[in-house]
């Protein structure tokens, strides 16, 4: 067994709360909307969704949404949360923005390109914020990488590289020139298969019909090409150290595949992994198809679901919801430029209340909007934990 490496991260911070007993689900409960497209912005004609969150020095929390203008030009904007007496936030105050296609790999022939759906961890061993995001160039979404001290000043650290695989689950696998996106950092250094401390990364590569909108009309039950359809684990070592650049992957583990009938199509990595006393809890969102209507195509459905990952070897996974904790119900999450989408991609660890069990969780509603909701943990992993066997149909 790989040697375990000391987490360095607080834990007493994200010790999850006994205010709720021992048995009950994981849930969320919805605050509401906290960020819609500005009237008369251009820069937000087309949607603000699927943000970052992250506290930066002086306290604050800051959500760096994905804001779309005209023709799915997406940048990456900077807004400080806005919290009211009761420590609800209520609002935002736009900052401006932080990352717009400028290199190579954002931009596409004809003016397009993109940079979409960051997430952001401060990760304390590099004494830096690591963002991760999706750069849509000329070959399509890859994940992309930026380092920053402040949060408001970013360094772009380029594309993410990986080595072929090299295990037996992966052996035919290889993720160079493969469509990636959802991708998610740990905020502490996690050994890797050899034990070495690393930066650890979840992703989830898009290899050729493995999207939902190929496998939507698939008839029910079809067999799941488990490694290609699956969120991954990848690894870097610490920078500086045996040559490896911050940003190229060297081992490959497959996490997760679609099990449950509410995740059928898909599932994608969410919000970055936060450690809690049972593991590292992580939200990641599934995909599924809507009942057909005779006449229509038939629509997607995303919805989000959580996952607890061994605190000492993330490899292993601990816990899997069978149903999931947020569905699209309400008008702003069923409507909207796609619709049917929740979509969970930032969190907050509410260590400024008294309550410091809190966690914020904000999401994208329906491509269009953001919205926020409180993450309520349970005092232990409920019982009957949803099993991945890595093989078979749902």
């Amino acid at each position: 067994m790989a040697e375990r490496v000391a987490l360095t991260q607080d834990e007493d911070v994200h010790r999850t709360s006994q205010h709720h007993p021992a048995g009950q689900p994981f849930s969320l409960r919805r605050l509401g909307v906290i960020m819609e497209p500005e009237p008369g912005n251009p820069l937000e004609e087309e949607g603000v969704l699927n943000p970052a969150a992250a506290r930066g020095p002086d306290g604050h929390l800051y959500l760096f949404p994905r804001i779309v203008a005209k023709g799915n030009y997406s940048r990456i904007g900077i807004a400080r949360v806005l919290f009211n007496g009761e420590g609800n936030p209520e609002g935002v105050e736009r900052l401006g923005v932080v990352l717009e296609p400028e290199a190579d790999y954002e931009r596409r022939p004809g003016g397009g390109g993109g940079c979409e759906d960051p997430r952001i961890s401060f990760v304390a061993p590099l004494n830096r914020y690591i963002m991760t995001y999706t750069a849509f160039g000329p070959g399509g979404p890859r994940i992309a990488l930026a380092a920053s001290h402040d949060l408001l000043h970013w360094e772009r650290l380029g594309l993410a590289t990986f080595d072929p695989c090299d295990g037996t689950e992966c052996s035919v696998l290889d993720f160079t020139g493969v469509d990636n996106k959802d991708a998610s950092i740990f905020p502490v250094l996690v050994p890797d298969p050899q034990g070495r401390p690393s930066l650890a990364m979840l992703h989830r590569p898009l290899f050729k019909g493995t999207d939902a909108s190929d496998t939507v009309h698939h008839p029910t039950p079809r067999q799941v090409d488990v490694p290609r359809e699956s969120i991954w684990i990848s690894y870097c070592p610490r920078d500086g150290e045996n040559g490896t650049r911050l940003g190229h992957f060297r081992e490959h583990h497959r996490l997760a595949g679609p099990v449950a009938p509410w995740e059928r199509l898909k599932v994608g990595g969410g919000a970055p992994p936060f450690l809690t006393r049972d593991g590292w809890v992580f939200l990641y969102h599934g995909v599924n198809g809507e009942p057909p209507v005779p006449g229509q195509p038939r629509r997607l459905r995303y919805s989000a679901g959580v996952m607890v990952l061994d605190r000492h070897d993330p490899r292993f996974l601990l816990y899997r919801s069978a149903k999931p904790i947020l569905v699209p119900e309400s008008q702003e999450e069923r409507q909207g430029t796609v619709a049917n989408v929740i979509f969970p991609t930032g969190t907050d660890v509410r260590t400024d209340l008294a309550d410091n069990h809190r966690v914020d969780v904000y999401y994208g509603m329906a491509d269009s909007r953001i919205g926020v909701a409180t993450l309520d943990l349970p005092g232990e992993l409920p019982p009957g934990a949803l099993k991945d066997p890595h093989e078979g149909k749902v």
